[in-house]
């Protein structure tokens, strides 16, 4: 399967965390491209097979949450993405509130399916992405 991996940093930490996506992808056997969404190519990235679009939670400490403006606006530059599975992921250092459902939202709103969302406290991963990475075929 071809992943692409697309995210939006501010300290480092949700690139890190989407470097580890990578790996494990790579690992299990899929082909995977992870970068950030000032490199990124839109065109490219659509074309993936699974697009995950990761962002680090701005706003308040424990409230007002959101995205990261550079992921929003990636995600509406990848236009029309009809049936085109996708993954949303976000880092945070206290709470998270409602980043994945407004990411996934924007997702949905251009025709996506989301087939996931995690939120990751910290650089790595856990166990239910590692599930879900192996239930990928």
């Amino acid at each position: 399967m071809n992943i692409a991996i697309v995210y939006e940093s501010s300290t480092g930490t949700t690139a890190t965390a989407a470097q580890a996506m990578g790996k494990e992808f790579t690992q299990l056997g899929h082909q995977c491209q992870v970068q950030s969404v000032a490199k990124a190519d839109p065109v490219e990235v659509a074309k993936a097979d699974l697009v995950c679009i990761g962002a680090w939670v701005q706003g308040m400490l424990i409230f007002g949450q959101h995205p990261s403006e550079g992921a929003l606006k990636f995600i509406l530059r990848l236009g029309n993405l009809a049936g085109k599975r996708t993954l949303v992921f976000c880092t945070y250092k206290i709470a998270a509130g409602s980043t994945l459902s407004q990411m996934a939202k924007a997702l949905e709103t251009q025709g996506a399916v989301v087939a996931a969302q995690f939120q990751f406290r910290g650089h790595h991963p856990d166990a239910k992405f590692t599930q879900f990475a192996q239930t990928l075929r």
